[in-house]
């Protein structure tokens, strides 16, 4: 799958912000621009190859991707007339990096949260962001829904409309049928519109599916106004407090991957079981507790490690008040059902979200369990 990201606008809407540079350099927290963050979640989600558009600040945008450092391929493709045309013409130029390939197509003003783009990516068919929760906005995009699917896009549809941004994973069946649709506008020299007004005279043969990210951050940002909101929230995802719970002796690529989706969701404190709790409703640990609290202290993406003396997690929930409790799906059944109920009830006092992962089903962990229970 390749990147498409169009940055061939001008930007003029957010003043000297974009005097020097174009608008997707702009900076969104004291370390990223609009532009890196984008690049280095693409790159976090394994996509390799990116296709930027270019126009204003051309040689300024390509200098600044490749001193980035990001283990990207980057193809760069100037719109000549940018200032004349609109982003269907940038497309257009870019056409023959474009064919026969999945595509996750985005604006280069766009910001949105890791876990957006992450569950983009995992749909299954083509789709478009919406939000069922934000109010339709008066001047951007909306999208009209019939039959599941989305029908049209433009800022002036209200009926059956959701708020939509410009976040596509376009499947290469549909998007062969798109780009070959942006190739007739422009070749017949419609080349001001957006090329979403190509996509809306072939919707009943591109299948694009509303993806809703009800409140979750994908706002694009045209204004200074804009910039203060989405920097805002930017702090406050990134100052999320997520938790985690482990027990156990072993850390393998299982628990791994469970803790990479955990820090994407923001800050990540572990809780380590203490050896007495452990103990309550298994083997006593292998390990003692601080060593196992060494462990989880030295994987990268920890916040903070801290003890949970009990198998309850309430009282250490209702201390942290985490956004968000990580755990795997294996607790549905079993000893863990009842303490699974506890934290749910817990979450819903304050509006906490439980975000479950399937159980790693790896025979060999399974055996390493088994022996370390009799040592």
């Amino acid at each position: 799958m390749k990147a498409l990201i169009l940055n061939s606008g001008l930007g003029h809407r957010m003043g000297v912000l974009t005097s020097e540079h174009p608008k997707c350099m702009t900076e969104v927290s004291p370390t990223e621009t609009i532009l890196s963050r984008q690049l280095k979640l693409l790159a976090e989600n394994g996509i390799e190859e990116v296709v930027m558009t270019t126009g204003y600040f051309d040689e300024v945008l390509v200098n600044y991707c490749k001193s980035l450092c990001l283990p990207l391929h980057y193809t760069f493709v100037k719109n000549p007339i940018y200032d004349q045309t609109n982003y269907i013409y940038s497309i257009y130029c870019a056409k023959e990096h474009l064919m026969n390939q999945d595509i996750i197509l985005m604006h280069g003003d766009l910001v949105f949260e890791n876990s957006v783009l992450e569950d983009i990516l995992a749909f299954p068919k083509s789709c478009m962001k919406v939000s069922s929760t934000i109010t339709l906005p008066e001047k951007d995009f909306k999208a009209v829904i019939h039959n599941g699917r989305v029908e049209k896009v433009g800022v002036e549809f209200f009926s059956d409309a959701m708020e939509a941004q410009a976040l596509y994973k376009l499947n290469k069946d549909d998007w062969k049928i798109w780009l070959d649709k942006i190739i007739e506008f422009c070749e017949s020299d419609n080349r001001k519109c957006y090329a979403e007004v190509a996509f809306n005279q072939i919707s009943d043969k591109c299948a694009i599916y509303p993806f809703d990210a009800e409140n979750r951050l994908c706002t694009e940002i045209d204004t200074p106004e804009d910039l203060a909101v989405v920097k805002s929230k930017l702090h406050e995802i990134e100052n999320r407090i997520v938790y985690m719970c482990f027990s156990t002796d072993l850390v393998h690529c299982g628990h791994i991957a469970v803790i990479k989706k955990a820090r994407k969701l923001g800050k990540l404190v572990v809780g380590v079981l203490s050896d007495d709790a452990v103990a309550s409703f298994k083997h006593r640990p292998l390990l003692p507790f601080e060593d196992r609290k060494s462990l989880f202290e030295n994987i990268k993406g920890v916040h903070r490690v801290i003890e949970q003396k009990t198998l309850s997690y309430a009282e250490t929930l209702r201390s942290l008040k985490p956004t968000y409790v990580v755990h795997g799906d294996d607790w549905k059944e079993g000893i863990q059902k009842e303490i699974r109920s506890e934290v749910t009830d817990v979450l819903a006092e304050y509006g906490g979200i439980l975000v479950e992962c399937p159980y790693t089903q790896d025979e060999k962990y399974k055996l390493l369990e088994e022996k370390i229970k009799f040592q």
